[in-house]
């Protein structure tokens, strides 16, 4: 192919290169904002004796969550068991949740 085809094939698929990437970074970001407000409402909660188990049911739900696109792509196990523990964990959490509110 020429230089001028590939351009023009390329501006009729209409993705942006720059904005994929910006998205990829600010999701990273995104997990890292995540898994610090995570830990500091976990701990600030344990330390005050308060229940983590809304943020734990969140915490879990996330991790299933993204690593299920990741099985799919890649059909590692490791994934799967990400996915399925990562539910467990979250359903026992939100079970958790509903049993120490209704008390």
């Amino acid at each position: 192919m020429k230089k001028e085809e590939i351009l023009a094939k390329s501006r009729k698929e209409k993705k942006d290169e720059g904005f994929i990437d910006a998205k990829r970074r600010g999701e990273k970001v995104g997990i890292g904002a995540f898994c610090v407000v995570f830990a500091f409402i976990a701990i600030f909660s344990f330390a005050n004796g308060q229940p983590i188990h809304a943020p734990m049911a969140m915490f879990w739900a996330f991790l299933a969550a993204e690593a299920y696109p990741q099985y799919k792509f890649t059909q590692n196990k490791i994934y799967l068991v990400t996915v399925i523990a990562g539910t467990i964990a979250c359903l026992a959490s939100l079970g958790n949740v509903v049993m120490t509110t209704l008390r």
